[in-house]
């Protein structure tokens, strides 16, 4: 199939033979097929017409790493390392050129920089020369753990973490209201498990990423849920605590980990709440270590090593605008939705079902969704709390069970102001002003502003 794509490919680019997209996506698939001097052929042309292309330039280094010309490796390679474009998961080719080499001192340094970005990164062959054979100083030892206790010689296995992991009985029938995002949500992650055949016929799998963006208090995480109820699957559900480490390195092995319980478990649900904390805009964040975390993230979607075929991915933010651009590049989140607050259908069903077992007269659930509008279902089921907690110093009182009224719920919901607005006026800045892909014209037409 990729000797077909290649052949398309070089086609095109008789045509466009500038194009450097097309370039780079040919040479990869060269890579793939292990046509080595060709995808060297393609990369060098890239840089004859765009020196220092970062892509092609990592491109170029690996082939020659792989046909086993270290010496143009290493040339390669030191010119990405002066201009600061590795990530520390691309040096660990550069370390074994420079050891075929001979050049122990300096692969000693770049093993230091791996190791000072990711501490708990192992490699038998690295590891061979450069930790077990005496090429280790006691000094350089010392740097190499000063990180993190996990470089003693313990078993890695010890440090492997089991995430929470549950698998929902809730489903859609639970959730009140949100047709539009069930049915979203549907079509892009429930009906491919539930006809995988039609799917693949159009080329689709089941897999990928779904961002749920709205106001607090509104649901994103129940949905989430029910999703994983829907179709049966097992649920994990990340925090930031559960993501980010003290050690450098950490919090990206325990992504990686959370990623591979996912693999390991399909069909699973994996929901990162409050996103935008993990994968912030990496533009705001400079040299912070945070910015590893989010290559580590991304990778991860990617599924470049591993599978992710059957692991779904949602996310919930109440800031999309802080979330990474790159996250909604296809095959990531590329299903961006808007969770509004219920609409009168929705704020019925929420009453309804937050009424439910509890003493109460006929209510007007009608008449309290009417007056309630712009309310998250958090504010809601707040409504009914506070109309319980009157009547439970009433029923004290008495001595008497006092049943819930539409009245109670009436005075409730004047005293417990919907939570949303808030939201909603930093949100509308965003929509009319930052707003050029048209991402965030859902939260216009909620708020009916016309451009």
């Amino acid at each position: 199939m990729h000797h077909e794509a290649i052949e398309q490919l070089r086609e095109a680019l008789s045509f466009s033979p500038t194009n450097i997209p097309l370039r780079l996506h040919l040479a990869d698939l060269m890579v793939k097929e292990q046509l080595l001097d060709d995808a060297a052929e393609q990369f060098q042309y890239i840089l004859s017409i765009d020196y220092g292309n970062n892509k092609a330039r990592k491109g170029l280094a690996l082939v020659y790493f792989n046909q086993k010309k270290y010496s143009a490796a290493i040339m390669v390679f030191e010119a990405l390392m002066s201009d600061n474009a590795l990530e520390w998961f691309e040096m660990p080719p550069f370390v074994k050129c420079l050891i075929k080499e001979h050049s122990i001192e300096e692969a000693m340094e770049v093993y230091k920089k791996i190791i000072k970005q990711n501490s708990s990164f192992r490699d038998e062959e690295i590891d061979a020369v450069l930790r077990n054979t005496g090429f280790v100083s006691a000094n350089s030892a010392d740097e190499l753990s000063v990180h993190n206790p996990l470089l003693d010689d313990e078993d890695e296995n010890d440090h492997q973490h089991n995430f929470f992991m549950e698998k929902p009985s809730t489903t859609f029938n639970d959730v009140g209201g949100m047709d539009a995002v069930k049915h979203e949500i549907s079509m892009k992650i429930i009906q491919p498990f539930k006809n995988p055949d039609l799917f693949k016929a159009f080329g689709k799998k089941a897999g990928g990423g779904i961002l749920l963006y709205g106001p607090p208090g509104c649901g994103k995480t129940f949905i989430a849920k029910a999703t994983a109820g829907e179709i049966n699957a097992k649920f994990i559900n990340i925090t930031l605590h559960d993501v980010l480490d003290m050690w450098m390195g950490n919090s990206e092995k325990q992504l990686h980990e959370m990623f591979m319980q996912a693999r390991e478990n399909t069909p699973c649900v994996l929901f990162f709440d409050e996103v935008d904390a993990i994968g912030a805009s990496r533009s705001d964040l400079k040299g912070s270590s945070m910015r590893h975390v989010i290559n580590q993230f991304l990778a991860e979607m990617d599924g470049v090593e591993n599978s992710n075929e059957n692991v779904l991915i949602l996310a919930a933010t109440n800031a999309p605008w802080s979330v990474d651009s790159a996250f909604r590049r296809p095959g990531r989140f590329d299903r961006v939705i808007f969770v509004a607050p219920p609409d009168v259908e929705g704020r019925i069903q929420i009453l309804h079902k937050c009424l439910q077992d509890k003493p109460a007269e006929t209510i007007d659930i009608a008449a309290v969704a009417k007056v309630t509008e712009a309310y998250s279902g958090a504010d809601l089921k707040a409504i009914v709390d506070m109309a319980v907690e009157y009547k439970l110093e009433e029923s004290l009182a008495k001595g008497a069970i006092q049943k819930l009224t539409t009245k109670d719920l009436l005075k409730a919901a004047k005293q417990h102001k919907a939570t949303t607005h808030e939201w909603f006026s930093s949100a509308r800045n965003y929509a009319l002003y930052a707003n050029e892909s048209g991402l965030y014209d859902d939260i216009l037409q909620y708020m009916k502003i016309k451009k």
